[in-house]
């Protein structure tokens, strides 16, 4: 089985990007595209697997995220400002309704970022407390917002977030990467009491921006992620570290996206969404390997662009 696809990031955040509109696979194969496509000792490598695929419930085009385990999320944001970007070049539009697995965001073009970058703005949310849409076992609160999670063993004080996809926040004076992998593993691992495990970010509060570190659930530790850089957002905002309706840069390891929270829990980011390379490569479905590849064309202007704005932030950090 042969798919083309373009290699993007957004915000550092990579992915190969399969237009899937009219492909019909069950989703067992489509994991096992993602684990021949994500898997970074192979050809390709990746964060995951997007698909731009049909609309539904009224939106215009859809967009699927499988991570490089094979798993499915509910949502990524950096990934949906590429899926997009997809969806715009394939229906000719500049604004779109995209359904996600459970939830709807609206996303269009926007100002660049820096010149020569792809921006796109995506508005998704509401964000959610409630624990029960985790589900999180054995906690007494029905939300926690700045405080220990008992069955993490851990004193750090967390916020816990949906975008709607699960999001522990914690506020730290440095980010100390071994203790977040060490929390990261731990949720990873799928407890009795976090049975769908959870994104794990480490904040720095810098002024009026902010500074993001992840342990990404079904990745682990990556330079960048759009939902967890929006549940920090939120976070900041509901534990008034931050104002409402107010800029923030949020930065990370792969660069940065500009965001804001709306009192009624929506929030915006705009950052961009970079197109690499190009290609085609043969998957088998059964095996999960991936076999040959064709590259087809380098957007050499748009990797000189967007590595201008992450030699920047490399200095900010």
């Amino acid at each position: 089985m042969r798919f083309e696809f373009v290699k993007c990031h957004g915000s550092g955040n990579d992915f190969p990007l399969i237009d899937a509109r009219h492909l019909i696979l069950s989703d067992r194969v489509w994991a096992q595209v993602a684990r021949a496509l994500a898997d970074r000792r192979g050809p390709v490598g990746g964060d995951g697997l997007l698909l731009l695929a049909p609309g539904r419930d009224g939106a215009d085009f859809a967009m699927r995220m499988f991570n490089a385990d094979g798993s499915e999320a509910e949502t990524c944001l950096n990934g949906l400002r590429c899926v997009a970007r997809l969806g715009f070049e394939a229906t000719d539009r500049d604004s779109a309704l995209v359904s996600l697995k459970t939830s709807i965001a609206m996303v269009e073009r926007d100002a660049a970022v820096a010149p020569g970058v792809v921006t796109i703005r995506e508005t998704a949310g509401p964000a959610g407390l409630s624990l029960a849409d985790w589900p999180m076992h054995g906690i007494d609160d029905d939300r926690i917002v700045d405080a220990p999670v008992p069955p993490l063993g851990s004193d750090r004080r967390f916020t816990a977030v949906t975008m709607p996809n699960p999001h522990l926040v914690a506020f730290v004076d440095a980010v100390d990467e071994a203790e977040l992998v060490a929390i990261g593993t731990a949720c990873e691992a799928a407890p009795d009491w976090l049975p769908h495990r959870a994104n794990v970010s480490f904040v720095e509060v810098r002024g009026p921006d902010l500074f993001v570190r992840t342990f990404e659930r079904g990745v682990g530790l990556t330079d960048s992620c759009g939902s967890a850089m929006a549940a920090s957002s939120f976070a900041a905002c509901l534990t008034g570290r931050l104002g409402y309706d107010a800029p923030i840069t949020v930065f990370n390891k792969g660069g940065l996206v500009r965001a804001r929270v709306a009192r009624d829990a929506m929030v915006q980011l705009s950052g961009n969404a970079t197109w690499e390379w190009s290609g085609s490569i043969a998957v088998d479905p059964d095996s999960g390997q991936a076999g040959d590849l064709t590259v087809d064309r380098h957007f050499d202007d748009e990797i000189a662009a967007w590595a201008k704005v992450a030699d920047g932030v490399s200095r900010h950090r």
